[in-house]
């Protein structure tokens, strides 16, 4: 994979740690972090629950709220650090050129507010407009994302609409004062699959109609597959591998993504053949484990690895694994 013109990139994410303090104690969540994103481009991040990929999103919004803080490294979106931003200019961030489409829509509504409403208020947040131009663009936004009859369902309510409908408004929202950067948190969880492959293709057609950079955090390696162009796989807080997605599905090169893989059920499967889970469960970040997070799982571990902590190194342009195995095979090269 050819790297990317520097100036392509929009979002550069430095070694993030982020912690939370559980008891008195404090627990690192994110340890180092680093990735970027691309104009125009998706990346997806990709790991099991709990591995940090929601806390790396709300770090970049800075929406940490105690016991949590960031405690060390840089989000610099186009060069600006948000983590040295305060709250106020991180208001002006928010919304308007940075998009969030969280998990749960109907948790992520005002259930009190009509949908018109909630997209207006976004859009006075950000734009100098009267209330009535903000109504009629939350009326355009929602025909745009597909919500049938828009004019008379922005009168309604959270609950009067389906979940599919729900993604689409908070979409609207999310996407409403034309974003450099799309965040999506699991944005298909709990919709039937057919529900799913609208939503995502919704999301692909506004990220490429707004040349927008999208970050995509997920566990469905299929969604990846179909979407992404970079895929960042995290363990446990820490980013193990990072690879174009041809190179991430073909040549993986960490013993978890290989895992990962494993687990992923393929249409071209021999149905008769057993899916392979991963051994063990992820550690308590409460009681990290020295040396490697993965080695009490990993098939391939060794001594060294219980003991040694592994960085990031490169296998090839575009695509780092975080791995003692790679390391040593990297240099015997």
């Amino acid at each position: 994979m050819n790297p990317e013109p520097a100036d392509d990139v929009v979002l550069d994410v430095k070694d993030l740690c982020t912690e939370f303090v559980i008891g008195r104690t404090p627990r690192l969540i994110l340890d180092h972090v680093s990735f970027s994103l691309r104009r125009g481009r998706t990346t997806a991040v990709v790991g099991e629950s709990g591995s940090g990929k929601t806390v790396t999103a709300l770090s970049i919004l800075q929406l940490i709220e105690a016991p949590g803080r960031i405690t060390g490294g840089q989000i610099l979106f186009n060069g600006v650090d948000l983590t040295k931003l305060d709250e106020a200019a991180m208001q002006s961030v928010r919304g308007a050129r940075i998009g969030m489409v969280f998990q749960d829509p109907l948790t992520s509504l005002n259930p009190s507010l009509s949908i018109g409403s909630q997209i207006a208020e976004t859009l006075l947040a950000h734009q100098s407009i009267s209330r009535a131009e903000a109504a009629r663009q939350a009326i355009e936004l929602l025909t745009h994302v597909g919500v049938p009859d828009a004019a008379r369902r922005a009168d309604d309510y959270p609950h009067h609409f389906s979940g599919g409908m729900r993604q689409r408004v908070l979409i609207a929202i999310a996407v409403s004062c034309q974003p450099e950067i799309i965040i999506a948190d699991e944005p298909t969880t709990a919709l039937d699959v057919t529900v799913q492959a609208k939503i995502l293709r919704l999301l692909h057609t506004l990220q490429s109609e707004m040349q927008a950079a999208l970050l995509l955090i997920t566990h469905d390696l299929g969604v990846v597959a179909n979407l992404a162009d970079e895929v960042v796989v995290m363990y446990a807080g820490h980013v193990v591998e990072r690879a174009d997605v041809d190179t991430l599905f073909h040549a993986p090169r960490h013993p978890y993504t290989r895992a990962l893989l494993d687990c992923a059920i393929s249409l071209d499967d021999d149905r008769r053949k057993p899916l392979e889970p991963i051994t063990g469960v992820p550690p308590d970040l409460r009681h990290r484990p020295p040396g490697c997070q993965f080695a009490p799982r990993c098939p391939q571990v060794m001594p060294r690895c219980r003991m040694v902590d592994p960085a990031l190194v490169s296998v090839a342009p575009g695509h780092e694994v975080a791995c003692l195995l790679v390391a040593a095979e990297t240099a015997d090269v």
